[in-house]
């Protein structure tokens, strides 16, 4: 009973098989939606930063870009932005872009950049980036600011600034997908765009960042609400997936399950009383359980038929064996006495020989011979001689109560005697002499009814290699007792 309580039930295996699929189910639709909705946001967002830095990359004056990132990579240009960054005195790049005729298009060109992004309304950064492809001594990338369009101090053209990491070995000139990453400035969409020369050398590249931040946040709230939303559904689902398993799969089996347990099929028993099971009444789905149902109900209408067949066999069986034996123990019986015959007497030699091969013999052997037998059939008929043989068959059987006894002849008997018989045996012997001599001297009697007859018995001895040892002694004795009866009495020797 412990096994089959802890045993994982065909209905638990359903349920686990549902939840996991209803689980999985919508687990991957809302991992599919999200990332789905995620992508459509993202390349929205990357088109929109690569396009609007190869639009503006499209008019920028090159020429003007390419003097103005050479005086800025000058010594003196440095060491001036330097001090100018150390004092917080932009005038200092102001009066050195003049000197140097920069001043008026580094202004007009800022401009320009600023109204780009105020008629833009998702970009939040416009800039000039002089992209270094070199690797520093510390295994870094440094780029310098060259122009921006957010209200930065003049100071901060020629700034050389570390690349961030997710940008490593980006190259603008090849790479044409925009990139979203998380750094310093927080979540940022950044697309950039080289600006080439007539001759095809890439003086500085445009580089155009949108904020991500409010994205990012809307993208985890939506998640937040996808997710409770996918719990609760999957919950409905579960519950309504759980509801038609139990009612149209583990109800039904249940059911079956109790039933298939009264099932005790017994002989004479018909296949109600049997426990058949009988679940036609709520039986009507027409589905492979209807069929699993009909299948155990036919199988346990079938066992019952076999049992009873069996069962008929065996009686059958049984009958004809009692019968068999019946015949066998008539065809061993004496017709008149009742008592074992010469055939039955042959079978008891076989088991005395058997005991005296394996050592185990003890027996003695009685031999008995009626005397007048011819005379009582010849004066007094057949009749009266049965029942002078049936007297003295009664007598030696009533004093050899725990032997068997044979009628091997008209008028021969033979007794084995074992057990109390056989230790007792010569008391016997003479307890049966005196009786033959008491009912042969009742003159009062019928003549039929004074038995009278001879005895021998000899015991099984060592040396003695059969019964039939024994009984030739026994023969032998007996047949000195009858001749000695016929002196005494005077009567003629057969």
């Amino acid at each position: 009973m412990e096994h089959i309580e802890r045993r994982f039930s065909i209905g638990k295996k359903m349920y686990v098989f549902v939840l996991g699929v209803v689980v999985l189910t919508i687990a991957g639709i809302w991992f599919l939606s999200y990332r789905l909705t995620s992508n459509q946001i993202d390349r929205y967002y990357k088109r929109l930063t690569i396009n609007s830095a190869e639009n503006y990359a499209s008019f920028v004056d090159v020429e003007y870009i390419r003097e103005l990132r050479a005086a800025a990579e000058t010594d003196e240009f440095q060491e001036l932005r330097d001090l100018a960054e150390e004092t917080d005195d932009e005038s200092l790049i102001q009066t050195y872009l003049e000197e140097h005729g920069l001043w008026e298009d580094y202004v007009e060109q800022r401009e320009i950049m600023r109204t780009y992004v105020e008629n833009m309304d998702d970009i939040d950064y416009l800039y000039i980036v002089a992209w270094n492809p070199e690797v520093a001594e510390d295994g870094e990338h440094y780029d310098m600011y060259i122009l921006d369009a957010d209200d930065v101090p003049l100071y901060e053209t020629g700034y050389y600034e570390q690349r961030e990491p997710e940008f490593g070995d980006f190259d603008p000139r090849t790479e044409k997908e925009a990139i979203i990453s998380n750094g310093d400035w927080g979540w940022l969409c950044s697309g950039y765009a080289p600006i080439f020369d007539d001759e095809g050398n890439m003086i500085s590249t445009v580089g155009c960042d949108v904020s991500m931040e409010d994205v990012m946040a809307d993208r985890r709230d939506n998640m937040i609400s996808l997710s409770i939303s996918a719990v609760i559904y999957t919950v409905i689902v579960l519950i309504a997936a759980f509801l038609v398993v139990t009612k149209y799969v583990v109800k039904p089996l249940n059911r079956i399950s109790a039933e298939m347990k009264k099932f005790s099929p017994q002989t004479d028993r018909s296949y109600e009383e049997s426990g058949v099971i009988n679940l036609k009444s709520t039986r009507h789905t027409q589905d492979e359980i209807d069929d699993i149902y009909n299948e155990i109900r036919s199988m346990q209408i079938r066992i019952i038929d076999y049992i009873d067949d069996i069962t008929a066999i065996k009686q059958e069986k049984e009958k004809v064996e009692s019968e068999a034996t019946q015949i066998s123990m008539e065809a061993q019986k004496d017709a008149l006495t009742g008592i074992g015959n010469k055939k039955a007497y042959d079978n008891k030699t076989s088991e005395l020989n058997e005991a005296i091969a394996s050592g185990n013999a003890e027996f003695a052997i009685l031999m008995m011979d009626i005397n007048y037998l011819k005379t009582v059939n010849d004066n007094y008929g057949h009749d009266n001689g049965d029942k002078y043989i049936r007297g003295c068959c009664h007598i030696l059987c009533d004093a050899l109560k725990h032997s068997p006894v044979y009628r091997i002849g008209g008028d021969e008997f033979v007794a084995v005697l074992t057990g109390e018989d056989y230790e007792h045996r010569n008391d016997r012997l003479n307890d049966l002499r005196k009786l033959f001599e008491k009912t042969l001297a009742n003159s009062s009697a019928e003549p039929w009814d004074r038995y009278s007859a001879s005895l021998g018995m000899s015991e099984y001895k060592e040396g003695d290699s059969s019964a039939d040892d024994v009984f030739k002694r026994a023969d032998s004795l007996m047949y000195d007792a009858k001749k000695a009866f016929k002196t005494k009495h005077s009567l003629i020797p057969d």
